[in-house]
Formats: structure tokens, sequence, C-alpha cells
């Protein structure tokens, strides 16, 4: 595979071990090259900023500085990075900051390696990707009264999920940030009882709401 087409990975952990098995995984890839490590989130910060990868793998609870806090500032600096949060943490409130910063992903550190790399894959094509488990509990938590309706912009970006659109272009085509379509894309889902993008719009087309 060219070089170029090859995904550059930032691991973020305060745990060698863990880094050292993620690691591992990776590089046992094809198509997957990691950048650097970081054990902390302002070492992360400034990891991101000197290698600037395309994804990076974000542990939440570490010192110096938060994954959360981490992730803001990195997209901040580098917007076109795509960060997926590794975690053993799955509780609602961590799930949202996490998104809310501006997440493409929310993975628990029991993912499969084949899992995690489709994760990144994704990440990179501009695709949320979450754990079962935690969309699961993103839809309970989402989920309105059975006949609960989208709204019109909801409708408006499934529209352009069903057109094939990513994230990114679909923030571009309504004048929005990416972050704001992940926040309506996870409402969908909770108003839908779905988990993934595909689902949402087969739903919504049964439904004919689209």
């Amino acid at each position: 595979m060219e070089d170029a087409a090859v995904i550059r990975v930032l691991i973020v952990d305060d745990h060698p071990v863990v880094r050292e098995g993620l690691r591992g995984m990776l590089e046992s890839a094809d198509g997957v090259a990691v950048a650097g490590e970081a054990g902390s989130g302002d070492e992360a910060v400034a990891r991101a900023a000197a290698l600037r990868p395309d994804v990076v793998l974000m542990d939440l609870r570490m010192p110096g500085g938060d994954g959360v806090s981490a992730t803001t500032r990195i997209l901040a600096g580098h917007p076109d990075a795509r960060v997926i949060v590794l975690t053993t943490y799955e509780n609602d409130q961590d799930i949202i900051r996490a998104v809310e910063a501006g997440a493409a992903g929310y993975l628990l550190k029991d993912t499969s390696r084949a899992d995690l790399l489709t994760a990144v894959a994704a990440a990179v094509r501009g695709e949320t990707v979450l754990s079962p488990s935690v969309a699961t509990r993103l839809v309970t938590r989402l989920r309105t009264p059975p006949g609960g309706s989208l709204s019109r912009r909801e409708t408006e970006v499934l529209a352009l999920v069903a057109r094939g659109l990513t994230n990114a272009e679909i923030g571009r085509e309504l004048f929005i940030s990416e972050t704001t379509v992940k926040t309506h894309l996870l409402r969908i889902f909770g108003k839908l009882g779905v988990s993934d993008r595909t689902a949402a719009v087969t739903t919504a087309l049964d439904r004919g709401l689209l």
C-alpha cells in the first residue's frame, strides 16, 4: 500500500502496557502506522500538534489533563484529526461529554482487534463509531416516546446521510459544525431506536420519514 494511504495513529494512554498492546495490534495491520504515543492529556496535545496524526486513540482518564479536555484542544488545532475514545468507562456522562467535545467514536478497551481496525478506518471516512454497549446506552438515553418525530433539521441531516455524505460533508452542506452533525445523528438514533447510520436511513424510509 502506498504511504499516502496509510492511516497514522497516535496512541494516548497513561499505562505503558496498554500502549504497547495497542501498538502491536495496529502495527500488525496493513495500511496503519503508529505515528507516536503519549501518556497524558497535555502530552497528547503536544504530540498531536507535532505529528498531525489521522486518528488519535484517546484514553479518557489520565493525569495531566483528561481525555475529553485533550480531545477539545487537539481538534481546536487540528480539526481534520479523528479522535476515538478508548476507555474502560461507559457511563452516560462520559459518553456525552466525549461526543460533545468532538470525538468521532467511543470504544471500550475490550474491543477486538478487528473491530478496532474497522473503527479506525471508519473514523477516517468521517463516520461515528461506537461500541455496541455504548450505542445501546445512547439510544436508551436519547429515545423519545413512541411516535416521536424527527425535527426538520434532523430530517435534513438524515436525508444527506441517505445520499452517502460523511459528517464533515453534511456539516458543510448545512453550514453547521461536524460536532453538531454528530449530535443530530445521536438524537436521530435515539428517536428511531437504532444504533447506526444505515439502520437509521432504512427505518426512516420504512416509516415514511424520508
